[in-house]
């Protein structure tokens, strides 16, 4: 569920400070994203990490009302998703022993 906080910050990224009209819309499209990285395999449990804020941020951007640069934003929203997933950091990887995404790869 999103924080107060983070839902702010996600109606600045879309540009709808104004309003509360959209936050219910707002805070199922952080809670889609924060599923969706976790499928990923993406540990998004700390809502104040800024890498996390910054992808649910465009995540919101990409699927809030209709854009012309959909496909800009998907691509970005990917490349961060992909980033979080490279790193032991934001995953589980170090439970398995393994230190990086290319750690597991077998050549």
């Amino acid at each position: 569920m999103a924080t107060p906080d983070l839902l702010a910050k996600v109606k600045i990224a879309v540009r709808r400070t104004d309003t509360t009209a959209f936050d219910s819309e707002l805070n199922d499209l952080i809670d889609a994203c924060l599923v969706d990285l976790g499928i990923a395999g993406v540990d998004s449990t700390d809502l104040t990490d800024p890498l996390i804020i910054r992808a649910v941020c465009t995540y919101a951007k990409v699927h809030f009302g209709e854009t012309d640069e959909y496909e800009h934003l998907k691509q970005s929203y990917d490349e961060q998703k992909a980033t979080l997933q490279m790193s032991s950091r934001y995953t589980n990887f170090a439970s398995y022993g393994i230190t990086s995404a290319l750690d597991a790869v077998e050549v």
